[in-house]
């Protein structure tokens, strides 16, 4: 069982179309390959239709994890966030110390992450060394490359 999960109204709801895809299409399309596999005679020795069974249960697994994020899903009220200290959903402006460079970041849900859109994780090393700090704060977080020192320069929604 999955905990409590926090995400955007546009993150679940993405969640649950993903969910519908599975349920009213993909398991549809497995059940077909199953039988069609199936009719192709002795199953002892159809390395298709043991093939298109795991499939089967992969998606069936899928489907049955997705339904429990979904069923413990919270939407995050925006208008209780605390805007002066860095939390999920903030966009933030931090300055890497070492080198001056600026980046922008929003701090999002895990399933919502994506480095191109400057949307990073709650749980990667920096969303979780950001979490809690306001403007001004410096802080060290441990990345892949070593330790960095970035200051907050901006807290925004």
């Amino acid at each position: 069982m999955a905990g409590i999960g926090y995400y955007t109204e546009e993150g679940l709801q993405k969640l649950k179309d993903e969910l519908h895809q599975l349920k009213t299409v993909e398991r549809k399309n497995i059940t077909a390959q199953v039988a069609e596999a199936r009719e192709k005679g002795d199953l002892s020795e159809n390395a298709e239709y043991d093939a298109a069974r795991e499939a089967q249960g992969l998606l069936e697994f899928k489907i049955a994890k997705l339904e429990d994020v979904v069923s413990n899903a919270r939407v995050v009220d925006e208008t209780k966030l605390d805007k002066s200290k860095v939390s999920i959903l903030m966009t933030v402006k931090i300055k890497n110390l070492k080198n001056n460079a600026i980046m922008k970041y929003t701090v999002v849900a895990e399933n919502e992450a994506d480095l191109k859109l400057g949307k990073i994780s709650i749980d990667s090393p920096i969303g979780k060394g950001l979490l809690g700090k306001r403007v001004g704060d410096k802080v060290d977080i441990s990345v892949p490359a070593g330790v960095i020192t970035f200051e907050i320069v901006s807290i925004s929604l």
